[in-house]
């Protein structure tokens, strides 16, 4: 469960800060749903760029922004289908595009589910502590984006090795920034320098974990989960079944959303894939890899073990290989050549590095159950290209320039080519297996409790209990914005 206690002392301090900053909280609701967002603030966002640090940009924190950088507004969810010329296989697979939140990523809305709670309880006072974001990638961007927002100040950690582009923007929105050793599987080192942050500052920082803060799994549970309705809704003929979704794990927040679908499809799947350089839930195995922001060798906190029904690994030599085909402009005209309609083919910059394994993810999906093209599967581009211009430079130097026949290549191999291989469907025992990796990180090393690793595991109202939190976290934000006077 989410702590809801209210301090009230911290409380009064954060609202008399917002009300100085003039500073208004959207809810779970609005963001779900922009049209309950009032007509003034839909007004005051046509002079606000999407990434422009501007508290009225707390309520573009939704899967609905028109696609564009400055003075959109809201229409449907944000989403592509891929066709079989792409994919190789029949299936539908329907992606949600993150491109279009602030900071082109979707963790900003995870962050968001983290640091409000507290913010409207009085747990985190802006005026007297800072939020530590520790992760791999997108989460602590998100973090510090939405802390400038909310007028917090920031310390971001992140491990040495992630891309350029992360660091360069990140200095000029956090006021700390702290990279860890290693790359995007380095996780322990991460955690090692909060527990070294806590010893030295105590109670002057509020620690954000992504990977077991349940604000991370309840936003997508509640917001995903729901945009993902909305496209089904839209999108599913009479003949059509959904069949599930599949992504990538990295704090696992994102796959909360498929704890949703479950209650409206029960016989759908979750699949939860990793780097195959990093194969923790598929093999309890460990390693470096390439697509950031996913795969670190533990299993979150706040993984749902009971809702996740298979497995698999993605080779990272995919991903680089296929942001490649996906951006070069050989790449592009072999697609076009191979019957990819131009519009997407215009697109794909839209997918990032672990978008592209997401995915992947969904063709192994599709062809272990050997779907028809009535089935559709469901996941999400988490950011795109915007975000690793550097890495696409990387690969030009280390391998030269790419050819038509590299494109033909990487498109046989990697998409038409994506097999079954690294997949594994779990049963009740393989659930829990993986389940029970979570207590050498969390037990024996970040002070969960025993019995509570129990309780997710036995109690099924663990979870359900999580997501009742919703309307209660949206009745606090209406509280806290009535008490500053803003509304």
């Amino acid at each position: 469960m989410i702590d809801l206690t209210i301090n009230e002392d911290r409380l009064k301090q954060a609202v008399v800060r917002a009300r100085e900053r003039n500073i208004i909280v959207p809810t779970f609701a609005q963001m779900k749903d922009p049209s309950l967002v009032p007509d003034a603030i839909k007004a005051g966002l046509a002079n606000v760029g999407l990434w422009d640090v501007n508290s009225l940009n707390l309520f573009r924190i939704t899967w609905k922004n028109q696609p564009r950088p400055h003075g959109g507004g809201f229409g449907g969810v944000n989403y592509v289908e891929l066709p079989p010329a792409l994919t190789g296989v029949p299936a539908r697979i329907i992606c949600l595009v993150g491109k279009w939140f602030p900071t082109g990523a979707h963790k900003v809305g995870a962050t968001f589910g983290c640091l409000v709670p507290r913010l409207v309880t009085g747990q985190f006072d802006p005026t007297s502590q800072k939020a530590v974001w520790p992760s791999t990638g997108n989460y602590c961007r998100g973090g510090a984006y939405n802390s400038t927002l909310l007028a917090c100040e920031s310390i971001a950690i992140l491990p040495e090795e992630m891309s350029r582009e992360r660091f360069e923007w990140l200095a000029t929105v956090s006021g700390e920034v702290i990279a860890t050793p290693g790359c995007e599987s380095n996780v322990k080192e991460i955690f090692d320098k909060c527990w070294e942050l806590r010893a030295e500052r105590g109670d002057d920082i509020v620690i954000f974990n992504q990977f077991d803060e349940f604000g991370n799994h309840l936003w997508h549970y509640d917001v995903t989960g729901h945009a993902m309705e909305e496209v089904l809704q839209a999108e599913m003929r009479p003949q059509d079944t959904y069949r599930g979704v599949a992504l990538t794990t990295g704090s696992a927040g994102t796959i909360g959303c498929g704890d949703y679908l479950k209650t409206l499809f029960p016989a759908s799947k979750v699949a939860a894939s990793e780097a195959l350089q990093c194969p923790t839930l598929i093999l309890n195995g460990f390693g470096g890899h390439r697509i950031e922001g996913i795969g670190d060798k533990h299993i979150p906190w706040i993984h749902n073990m009971r809702n996740t029904d298979m497995v698999m690994a993605i080779d990272d030599e995919a991903c680089m290989s296929l942001v490649r085909l996906f951006n070069e402009p050989a790449g592009r005209a072999h697609l076009a050549m191979q019957g990819v309609p131009q519009e997407l083919v215009g697109q794909l910059d839209l997918l990032g590095i672990s978008s592209i394994a997401n995915v992947l993810s969904a063709i192994k999906l599709v062809r272990w159950y050997e779907m028809g093209p009535n089935d559709i599967v469901l996941t999400v581009w988490t950011d795109s290209m915007e975000l690793y211009g550097s890495r696409l430079r990387e690969l030009t130097e280390e391998r030269g320039e790419y050819s038509d026949r590299d494109a033909a290549a990487d498109y046989h191999r990697y998409l038409l080519g994506c097999t079954v291989d690294y997949v594994q469907e779990l049963g009740h025992w393989d659930r829990k297996r993986i389940h029970n990796l979570k207590y050498y990180t969390w037990v024996e090393q970040q002070g969960k409790s025993y019995q509570e690793i129990q309780d997710q595991w036995y109690q099924p109202d663990y979870w359900t209990g999580v997501h009742e939190q919703v309307d209660e976290i949206d009745e606090l934000i209406v509280e806290f914005n009535r008490r500053t006077g803003l509304m």
